[in-house]
């Protein structure tokens, strides 16, 4: 699952809308919004997005949230570390090797080390 899609799953799930529902007001297949709420798809286009903002009514913040989210949120991502110090491609490979026996709390440890580290906390 995706930071956006588990985000839109808790607003359906807030306000009790059946995922067929908010498929036939969003005019896109309910296969197509539990794919995007799994993270079998890729992010969905802004156009999309909008429509799901303006669908939930959610406020000026909570809006922006669902953009931020919607840009973490693509399950298939490529790094490139052509050019980078060979510290960079060991780590994305290890990343990519191991992603999956981590645990939530750790995984959460990397990110905010690696926002720290950037400057981007």
């Amino acid at each position: 699952m995706t930071p956006l899609g588990a985000k839109i799953r808790a607003l359906r799930e807030e306000r009790g809308i059946s995922l067929k529902e908010m498929a036939a007001a969003l005019n896109v297949s309910s296969a197509y919004l539990s794919a995007l709420e799994h993270g079998r798809r890729g992010r969905p286009t802004g156009f999309l997005l909008h429509r799901m903002i303006t669908f939930f009514n959610v406020i000026w913040d909570e809006a922006e949230e669902l953009q931020r989210l919607a840009e973490l949120s693509d399950p298939k991502i490529t790094i490139d570390t052509g050019g980078l110090v060979p510290e960079a491609t060991e780590l994305t490979n290890r990343l990519a090797k191991d992603i999956a026996r981590l645990d939530p709390e750790d995984l959460r440890f990397l990110t905010n080390e690696v926002m720290r580290r950037s400057g981007k906390k």
